[in-house]
């Protein structure tokens, strides 16, 4: 397991969704640039209710930074490129809107 801080912006909106036993959880894509200026998707997946309600409030393109346990992953696209990716589960979850209304209050 690696404990990382990925910042980028999200890619279509969070979705909520439930468990076996109807619990609920988010996830959704953030695309982040690497060093090289390529993107990188990373599949955030959160299960802590502060940070589901965070990620609810976000929509497609927020500025995001996200922190967590991260599981490298490699894709596919449709040329046949393989391409990396990252898997995280999130711990906690701050956007823009979280620092217009820290100056806020």
């Amino acid at each position: 397991m690696i404990d990382g801080l990925i910042s980028g912006r999200l890619y279509g909106g969070p979705e909520r969704r439930l468990d076996k036993v109807g619990k609920p959880y988010m996830v959704a894509k953030v695309r982040a640039p690497s060093a090289e200026g390529e993107m990188l998707f990373v599949n955030v997946i959160a299960f802590d209710d502060d940070v589901c309600m965070a990620m609810e409030q976000l929509h497609d393109g927020e500025s995001i930074s996200v922190a967590g346990s991260i599981t490298p992953k490699v894709w596919t696209d449709k040329q046949g490129n393989v391409r990396p990716a990252l898997d995280m589960v999130a711990h906690r979850v701050l956007s823009a809107r979280d620092a217009y209304q820290t100056q806020m209050n």
